[in-house]
């Protein structure tokens, strides 16, 4: 299933994306896409739904978050191989946690403003997890069980903040707006194999990312299990697993950084496309 969120800021209805394109409104199945919807008694619910008998969500309307109230959104770093060459860095020995402030997070075409004192912004697009039963010190063998679905993440930084400001990567990552998330969420069942997927990024119609998850460090099943060692994942908390080669900060012999009046495009093979314009901060 491809589930969403349709409506103004904070006032999103739950949606489904059926089969023949049309978006059917779920506000009488489940009250929002979040916590204890993404269960898998609740998504079953869901799943055994008429369609055909829901309301349907005239199209265009915006797309919000594709996750209700996310708990934690938790990030890895340096996890492709080929990023880290790029980069310079050294492949980790253990996934690099850190956190990205829930209030980054937007829909997944909404402007994403350039913050205040902002020199090297930098665009990811990276394969997000969405957890849908707590996960505490879970095995890597059961830890897909855990996992409600994936969704597309552009995980925004500002290269200046993260590296050059002294502390932990959060201070570059966590602006408002730096956190699109969606269209969808693709339930697992869909993503037999989240170790074989293409992602790509575009800034202005040029490709500057051209990946695939296969190049992960470590994969989606040992991200889950690590996480929970460390602390207990919730429903709705998001696990977004690093970026393929491409990023502004690596581009030869200049790195290129964002804009104002720069469009970014970006998705993943089965999970949908993101575009967001790109505004300087007024204050």
């Amino acid at each position: 299933m491809k589930l969403l969120r349709i409506g103004p800021k904070g006032a999103e209805k739950p949606a489904i994306l059926a089969e023949d394109g049309a978006i059917r409104d779920l506000s009488g199945i489940v009250d929002d896409i979040g916590g204890a919807t993404l269960s898998d008694a609740s998504l079953a619910r869901i799943r055994a739904t008429d369609l055909g008998t829901l309301p349907r969500l005239e199209a265009g309307e915006r797309i919000g978050p594709c996750v209700a109230n996310v708990g934690k959104f938790i990030c890895i770093g340096l996890n492709y191989a080929d990023h880290a060459a790029e980069t310079g860095a050294a492949i980790p020995a253990e996934p690099i946690l850190f956190m990205k402030a829930t209030s980054a997070i937007i829909g997944p075409n909404d402007d994403v403003i350039i913050p205040k004192n902002a020199i090297k912004p930098d665009w990811e697009v990276e394969l997000g997890v969405i957890i849908g039963t707590e996960a505490r010190y879970v095995e890597e063998a059961d830890a897909l069980d855990h996992v409600a679905g994936y969704c597309v993440v552009n995980d925004l930084s500002e290269r200046h903040f993260q590296t050059e400001r002294g502390g932990q990567w959060v201070k570059g990552k966590s602006a408002d707006t730096f956190g699109p998330i969606g269209p969808w969420l693709v339930t697992r069942d869909e993503v037999p194999d989240p170790q074989n997927l293409k992602l790509w990024l575009e800034v202005d119609g040029h490709r500057y990312q051209d990946g695939t998850t296969g190049t992960m460090v470590f994969g989606v099943a040992h991200l889950v299990s690590y996480v929970s060692q460390f602390m207990s994942l919730q429903p709705g908390d998001i696990i977004t697993t690093g970026t393929p080669p491409g990023v502004g900060m690596g581009i030869k012999p200049e790195p290129v950084w964002l804009q104002p009046g720069n469009v970014m495009r970006l998705g993943i093979e089965g999970m949908g496309e993101q575009q967001q314009s790109v505004k300087a901060y007024r204050g």
